[in-house]
């Protein structure tokens, strides 16, 4: 696994160089970017986003990154993980998370990436300030993110296995 935590920006060509020294068995690579958008959270806030400021507890949040990519690789067949997401004062259209799953079949793949992205958001513990032209303000995670988790700890998982015909 590669986690990671840091202020400078990344490339995606990390994620395939990373996963070339993982071996051949990886028949399917998924990716997620989140890039900060240059309006608010809140469907009906016309306010333009003018940075993000992202904080987070050193230490304790590489470690709820390990746990989130732990806890996908149990879930189903994953080879690898990467997960590297930016902290520090952020401005529209710049990257502010990467997750990278990497296995044998293309199911399991996209679910963990999506299932990492969806508990990431809710349990990894960064703080966002949104600045905008009428000041700042703190931005508290949604219900809808916490629905997604909520669907994830409630759905029954079958890891994939060389036995089970998969597409």
């Amino acid at each position: 696994m590669l986690i990671k935590v840091q202020h400078e920006d990344f490339e995606l060509s990390l994620v395939s160089d990373y996963f070339k020294q993982c071996g051949t068995e990886i028949g399917a690579v998924v990716t997620f970017t989140g890039l900060v958008r240059d309006f608010q959270h809140q469907p009906d806030d016309k306010e333009r986003v003018e940075a993000l400021t992202l904080e987070h507890y050193p230490g304790m949040t590489e470690s709820v990154l390990t746990q989130l990519a732990e806890d996908a690789k149990s879930r189903w067949s994953l080879n690898e993980v990467v997960i590297i997401h930016r902290v520090g004062t952020l401005y529209p259209g710049d990257n502010i998370v990467l997750v990278a799953t990497a296995s044998a079949h293309r199911q399991d793949a996209f679910n963990g990436c999506q299932f990492i992205m969806d508990s990431l958001k809710t349990t990894a513990p960064f703080w966002k300030k949104e600045q905008t032209s009428h000041g700042a303000r703190w931005v508290d995670a949604k219900q809808s993110d916490q629905s997604e988790v909520d669907k994830w700890l409630t759905q029954k998982v079958q890891k994939n296995t060389k036995d089970q015909k998969v597409n």
